[in-house]
């Protein structure tokens, strides 16, 4: 076991002219690493998967929808997870609720979409119950003599709430949302999630396993193949990567932005950097550098602007690396939260069906709202059928270009670990810390089997 790679302090990240980022950004970790190979039958076994369904996806808090989704009484939707389903709505004393989404008469699925109720009731039968889960009608009462009310309840799912999500654990015996979220809260109590507005919000099905989709996005080790147009002005390999000691379910990177990776460092000017970021729509075309400025300068002060002018949103209270930067935390087991100003996005992945070899992967653009306005109403969500692209959706701005070089090497990665003849994928040790955290965290809930013995 070797222990944390010397990675760069954020003060390296940035150029130092800019301004300090607060305190909770100069954090540092020291958790041991390794550097052992991690076996890929994960990724693709059905055995595998059940134990996930079994010792995770039925153990675990995780997040199944936003609290816009639920505003009003009677407001309603179905979380599918796995084989599990669940109708999460809100009930006439505005009460959170989440049942299992099967009829106690013959198992029919209660829902199949968001809606607004006065009642749920079963569509094959007519069995009915109350938004409060108790038994309302019965057809052909008299047929029925063993039910008895106080035990015809529809079994209910934990539901807790925090930063505007709505949180879930199939897990009568669990233990309290806030144990599970660890130091998540204190690090975003300047970027509060539930104050914002949910501008875009977009899902698909996608050709892989969910932890591929997860992992795909909690490293910027893969810039330099997937996104190689980003390098002129993305820091990409002088990344910091945070995985603390004690902490099972959050970890976190931190990325320059507006400053050139270290790849192409030496082979750009401070104006090349501004017109390669500039054609991402990063700041407006034809901006020239001041004598002595920089590229970074710039591109800050145009993410100040599109904050300000564009939303109405004061900026003057955060840094330069709260408004430009990605600061990018994980919430385990397959959460992907941004913290600052500077990347407003949400990803989750999560098991499609019983299928280990496909995910349904969603991305949620979350913008701020200035303090005193009125929140806009939520994007509804969108659906995306194999032809369309992430860059099809205008509300995600120039993210969806992105996003659509990563939908493209999600299904390869699958694809190659299918073929693989190695048995395990090995890691970089700094770069890729996160991952190795993720997969050592997994472990404490669905432990590996044990070795066949040798005969």
């Amino acid at each position: 076991m070797r222990n944390r790679c010397p990675g760069p302090s954020y003060q390296e990240i940035v150029d130092r002219d800019a301004v300090a980022p607060p305190a909770i950004l100069r954090e540092t970790s020291a958790e041991p690493l390794g550097d052992e190979d991690l076996p890929i039958d994960v990724y693709l076994s059905p055995e595998q998967h059940r134990r996930e369904v079994d010792g995770l996806w039925r153990r675990v808090w995780q997040i199944a929808g936003r609290v816009e989704d639920v505003a009003n009484p009677g407001d309603s939707f179905v979380y599918d997870v796995a084989d599990d389903s669940l109708v999460v709505l809100r009930t006439q004393s505005g009460a959170l609720r989440a049942y299992h989404n099967a009829c106690l008469h013959r198992g029919t699925r209660l829902r199949e979409a968001p809606g607004r109720l006065d009642r749920i009731r079963c569509p094959f039968h007519g069995f009915t119950w109350s938004l409060d889960g108790e038994l309302a009608d019965v057809p052909c009462r008299w047929d029925f003599p063993q039910i008895e009310d106080a035990r015809f309840r529809l079994p209910e799912a934990k539901v807790a709430t925090w930063g505007g999500f709505v949180f879930v654990n199939l897990d009568p015996a669990c233990g309290p949302l806030e144990a599970h979220l660890e130091s998540l809260p204190r690090h975003f109590e300047r970027w509060p999630l539930d104050e914002r507005w949910v501008a875009a919000r977009v899902e698909r099905r996608v050709a892989c396993n969910w932890k591929v989709a997860v992992e795909a996005f909690i490293e910027t080790y893969h810039i330099v193949g997937v996104h190689p147009a980003n390098l002129p002005f993305f820091g990409d390999a002088n990344s910091q990567y945070d995985v603390w000691p004690g902490q099972r379910h959050v970890n976190r990177m931190l990325n320059a932005s507006g400053v050139p990776s270290p790849h192409v460092r030496h082979e750009l000017s401070e104006q090349r950097v501004l017109d390669v970021a500039a054609r991402f729509g990063m700041a407006r075309p034809g901006t020239k550098l001041a004598p002595g400025g920089t590229a970074r300068a710039a591109l800050v002060e145009a993410s100040r602007a599109r904050l300000e002018h564009g939303l109405g949103f004061d900026t003057r209270a955060f840094s330069d690396a709260e408004v430009q930067d990605v600061i990018q935390y994980s919430l385990f087991p397959n959460v992907v939260l941004f913290g600052g100003l500077g990347s407003p996005l949400f990803y989750r992945a999560r098991p499609d069906g019983h299928d280990p070899e496909s995910c349904l992967f969603e991305v949620m653009l979350l913008l701020p709202v200035a303090p005193g306005a009125e929140k806009p109403a939520p994007f509804p969500k969108r659906w995306l059928e194999p032809h369309e692209k992430w860059s099809d959706v205008p509300e995600l701005s120039f993210f969806g270009p992105v996003l659509d070089e990563d939908q493209a090497i999600m299904p390869r990665v699958q694809r190659g670990l299918r073929a693989a003849r190695k048995p395990g994928i090995t890691l970089a040790l700094y770069q890729e810390s996160r991952i190795r955290h993720f997969r050592r965290t997994l472990e404490t809930y669905v432990p590996r089997p044990p070795a066949a013995a040798p005969r």
